[in-house]
């Protein structure tokens, strides 16, 4: 264990989109899809991101890949940050980042067949000798659990599933040493999405791959995931282990999330936690914690201080104030700075 090292850091990442209004097309705002989180993830670890639709979980993927451009922050990859690398470098290490899309229809080009779809880039990037070329193919297609002689198949012969096993096959042929999977399961069937995630795990065990795993399911995240990061719009609200954080969820939010994961026992009562009111617009979000307007156990402090991320237990980090032992302090001080704040706190409305 000593011998694990980061792979992945990313600090203070941010991504604001532009608002433009007018005939001159001038900004006007900000939608502030990622605003400054921060994580780790070791090698041949898999990191799991969860979090309601819209809280920034793929926009997060996207960035780290730098398919979108980050508005501020670091992404540094093996001792590298991908932000400041010129194209010409981030060419090179592109074979080794690599990206499995949600959507197996539509992230599949339809006239190519299987064969060139897995191996385009292999070819571009000289990832194996042309001699070799062939019967690598032919063994991608084998490990994902593809017949070798579809190679010649056009992407709408294939099932759902399959497909999928084709989008992994053409990220598994560059050989890359760290994937973001983009709810890679989430349009697939039940049955199907079990094979998808044993196989994502198989190869994890053969080839010593780093997943991001970004994903709605929580029960898939517990099963495929070594650590969680739980994100609520923009902002990276709770982090540690898989084992703590499903059994000591300490977060508000990650409280009423996790309370929705099924359980197959019928004799088995959960206490379900229904959030009220509605998510907040990312191109105005709340002061202070962006989770107060909902949250039910919020503080008058909570509307006007920012809580910081604390190490509540070794590798386990929330960002809430009920955990901050100085928030007395800090409240006095920020009065101290802009005077005595009244604040009513309501209950959220439905």
């Amino acid at each position: 264990m000593e011998n694990i090292k980061p792979i992945l850091v990313v600090k203070d990442l941010k991504k604001y989109f532009p608002i433009r209004s007018g005939v001159f097309q001038s900004v006007v705002g900000h939608v502030k899809a990622v605003d400054g989180i921060s994580f780790t993830i070791n090698e041949g670890e898999t990191m799991g991101l969860v979090g309601e639709s819209g809280c920034g979980k793929t926009t997060v993927g996207r960035t780290i890949l730098r398919l979108n451009e980050a508005t501020e922050g670091s992404v540094v990859f093996d001792g590298m940050d991908i932000l400041k690398m010129k194209k010409r470098d981030l060419r090179k290490i592109r074979p080794q980042i690599q990206l499995i899309f949600q959507d197996p229809y539509s992230s599949l080009p339809p006239r190519l067949p299987v064969g060139e779809i897995i191996g385009e880039a292999v070819r571009q990037h000289k990832i194996v000798p042309q001699e070799e070329y062939n019967d690598y193919i032919a063994k991608i297609m084998t490990d994902c659990g593809l017949q070798a002689h579809h190679v010649n198949r056009y992407p709408h012969e294939f099932s759902g599933g399959q497909r999928q096993r084709i989008c992994i096959a053409r990220a598994l042929a560059l050989k890359p040493r760290f994937i973001v999977c983009d709810e890679p399961v989430s349009a697939l069937d039940v049955s199907i999405q079990a094979q998808i995630i044993n196989l994502l795990k198989d190869l994890q065990s053969k080839y010593n791959f780093t997943y991001l795993f970004i994903s709605h399911d929580l029960s898939v995240v517990e099963y495929i995931s070594d650590k969680v990061g739980v994100m609520y719009l923009g902002d990276m609200v709770e982090t540690g282990s898989k084992e703590i954080l499903f059994k000591n969820p300490l977060h508000p939010y990650t409280e009423a999330l996790f309370s929705a994961v099924p359980v197959p026992d019928p004799d088995r009562k959960i206490n379900r936690i229904i959030l009220k009111g509605s998510i907040p617009s990312p191109a105005n979000p709340p002061k202070g914690c962006k989770f107060h307007t909902r949250c039910p156990k919020a503080m008058p402090s909570c509307s006007f201080i920012v809580p910081e991320m604390l190490e509540k237990e070794k590798n386990h980090f929330v960002s809430c104030h009920l955990y901050d032992p100085n928030i007395d302090a800090k409240v006095a001080a920020y009065e101290a700075e802009h005077g005595k704040v009244e604040v009513k706190v309501e209950e959220p409305k439905q």
